[in-house]
């Protein structure tokens, strides 16, 4: 009979120290209890489309069930979905790509998981934007290595100084992340910026789950630069499909068999229905995806300018994603107490920039993956309450 460690509990709890709370959750859970009680609060916090999935993507998945693909698949994902990736990367980037240096995951996060796991050993340091994606740090923690964090300013438009990341590199460096375009910030890199990160010939692990949101300027992935980077991607944001879990990992081919053994233990494999809508989604919704992307650049243009008007504006507008970080450091210096007292009293729930690390304090979150008229009761009902703190 299998019997657990006497000091499984201690270890569990030591494991659960290491993880920090996703603020944003906290917020949306306190946002949704307050409106059980009759309150109409203005979500700018949640990072989630407010489109429907295409049309397209849903026919496609209710054919896989009505023909019963409902079975396993291959650990890796279905073939003809690999070749699909493949082949939207070869069309948007010119990049080639064999279909087995992919794997199909249950939406990016997993993909993140099997990722880091393959690369990090304990104590190993992972390079990591601050502000940044609040799980990567968790999941680095949960492995037992060492986030770095890296400061990034609003001046330079949140992105990396090519000198700071030399100076952190050392021996236990594992790889450097890269979050392009990025969450909480909008930030895109270009080719040059791509370019250098590449040239220091270091592993790169690429989030690029916001790939197609980009406004005003030309998309890029760090695959057209190096060899040596691992590409997490997804079909949540760019084609409204987040409760469908699919993502996909793209790898240098020697570490596909490592990862492939963590899924067939931990995840087996993704749904197979919803890998036969994602072929469809790269195949046939690129017309859906620029009428998404149309209106939010509508949507960001109008915050932008909101914000400005107030002076709570970022110093480099956002051109990715749909996020804007508000600061609001002439207001606060405890930007959680201050986006729980703007959620009590404007109604309005906003995510705190200290959830993205300590360089995010002073900033609050904003969310344009919302109605315009939405976002417009919710930016005046945001410069009210700032009116009365002056």
């Amino acid at each position: 009979m299998f019997v657990l460690p006497e000091n499984i509990e201690a270890e569990c709890a030591d494991r659960a120290k290491q993880v920090s709370s996703f603020i944003v959750m906290d917020i949306l859970e306190k946002a949704h209890e307050m409106e059980a009680c009759g309150e109409d609060i203005i979500h700018l916090e949640i990072g989630e489309p407010d489109f429907d999935t295409p049309q397209p993507v849903k026919e496609a998945a209710l054919q896989a069930l009505k023909a019963g693909d409902t079975h396993y698949t291959h650990s890796l994902g279905k073939l003809v979905l690999r070749e699909a990736i493949a082949g939207f990367y070869q069309r948007k980037y010119g990049v080639e790509l064999s279909p087995e240096q992919i794997i199909v995951t249950s939406g990016s996060s997993p993909g993140m998981l099997l990722v880091f796991s393959v690369l990090v050993e304990r104590g190993d340091e992972v390079i990591l934007p601050d502000p940044h994606y609040a799980c990567y740090p968790n999941f680095i923690r949960y492995l037992e290595g060492k986030p770095v964090f890296i400061p990034v300013q609003g001046e330079n438009g949140f992105k990396y100084c090519i000198d700071d990341i030399k100076k952190a590199i050392n021996a236990r460096t594992a790889f450097l992340m890269l979050n392009s375009p990025a969450n909480p910030t909008g930030s895109v890199y270009n080719s040059r910026e791509l370019q250098e990160l590449a040239a220091l010939d270091r592993i790169i692990v690429s989030d690029e789950i916001y790939a197609g949101l980009v406004y005003g300027e030309e998309q890029h992935t760090i695959l057209e630069y190096t060899k040596k980077a691992f590409v997490i991607g997804g079909f949540s944001k760019v084609y409204a499909m987040t409760g469908w879990r699919l993502g996909y990992v793209i790898a240098p081919p020697e570490y596909i068999r490592p990862m492939q053994k963590l899924q067939q233990n931990l995840f087996i494999c993704a749904a197979s229905f919803a890998q036969e809508a994602a072929i469809t989604a790269l195949t046939c919704c690129d017309g859906h995806v620029a009428s998404m992307v149309e209106v939010y650049d509508c949507r960001r243009r109008y915050l932008l300018e909101r914000l400005k008007k107030a002076g709570i504006a970022p110093p480099v507008d956002p051109r990715g994603a749909f996020y804007v970080l508000a600061d609001v450091s002439k207001y606060t210096a405890d930007s959680l107490a201050f986006a729980f007292e703007i959620l009590e009293k404007a109604k309005v729930a906003v995510t705190p920039g200290i959830d993205f690390g300590r360089n995010g304090e002073g900033y609050l979150r904003l969310s344009y993956a919302n109605s315009l008229e939405n976002i417009e009761e919710g930016m005046n009902r945001l410069e009210t309450f700032l009116y009365s703190r002056r």
